[in-house]
């Protein structure tokens, strides 16, 4: 069974208020286009991408010639159309040199899909703005999820949203603004969400029962790279009566025991 619902928002309006809300304009239509265009299935003309960005078409030409000008989008000239060109790959190439959580993760997540039959992501958090996948792992289950490395979706969302919350030095009112705009299969009152938040920070990891995606157990715990900031979390998503059957304590188990494990050896590169 596919699941398709654990995705972002429709890309026009998440980059389209970022780019509203950015202190440095430029940058942030460029990284707009990129985005989009690495969404998009098939290229895309400039009056697309002006119309999903919000942008002026004039303004949006400008932005793409210096994207292709730098190699990071290629322009077909017989179809007017533009697509993501190789030169991201050497970008991609050297963050993914550099991130040691991106190495260390990706056997623990193979493991723990394996041993219980369940997605595992290993996400970085970006504060209250967005989490991004960084590294997948798929069980050999039914449940097939249809993300992959380099989706993003909104902070506060299902149990890794509970993690921001509880390791968070955020205020409420900070917290329910964001917390209004999540969509929900089965979505929680703010006062029960926060109780969930709280039994979070005591337990040690979250979990969020089907109110994400009706009928799906999501499991979260928090991976450290300072001992003062939540930079990671492993995410386990399965069917909530497969996991009941399973085991979802021992999987509990095995989720924090591995995040405190990556939490240790991240700490320790500093």
């Amino acid at each position: 069974m596919a699941i398709q619902k654990y995705r972002p928002p429709a890309p026009d309006r998440e980059l389209a208020a970022a780019m509203k809300d950015s202190k440095a304009p430029a940058i942030s239509r460029a990284a707009a286009v990129l985005r989009l265009l690495g969404k998009s299935d098939a290229p895309l003309g400039v009056q697309a991408i002006a119309r999903e960005l919000g942008l002026v078409p004039s303004t949006c030409l400008y932005v793409l010639r210096a994207l292709v000008a730098e190699e990071l989008v290629a322009f077909d000239p017989d179809t007017k159309r533009y697509a993501l060109a190789s030169g991201v790959l050497t970008l991609a190439r050297h963050w993914l040199r550099r991130d040691s959580f991106a190495d260390r993760v990706q056997p623990v997540l193979e493991r723990v899909a394996n041993g219980f039959g369940v997605t595992m992501l290993g996400v970085e958090i970006f504060g209250l703005d967005h989490i991004i996948v960084v590294a997948l792992a798929q069980g050999g289950q039914a449940l097939q999820l249809s993300t992959q490395v380099g989706s993003r979706f909104p902070a506060l969302i299902s149990a890794t949203g509970r993690l921001i919350a509880a390791y968070g030095d955020y205020t409420d009112a900070e917290l329910e603004r964001r917390f209004r705009t999540l969509r929900w299969d089965d979505p929680p009152s703010f006062a029960d969400w926060r109780e969930q938040v709280e039994r979070t920070r005591s337990q040690g990891f979250a979990v969020d029962e089907g109110n994400y995606i009706a009928g799906v157990t999501v499991i979260a715990a928090p991976v450290w790279r300072t001992r003062a900031s939540l930079s990671h979390a492993l995410v386990a998503i399965g069917l909530g009566s497969a996991l009941r059957r399973r085991g979802q304590p021992e999987l509990e188990a095995a989720l924090l025991a591995a995040a405190q494990t990556l939490s240790a050896q991240l700490c320790g590169e500093r």
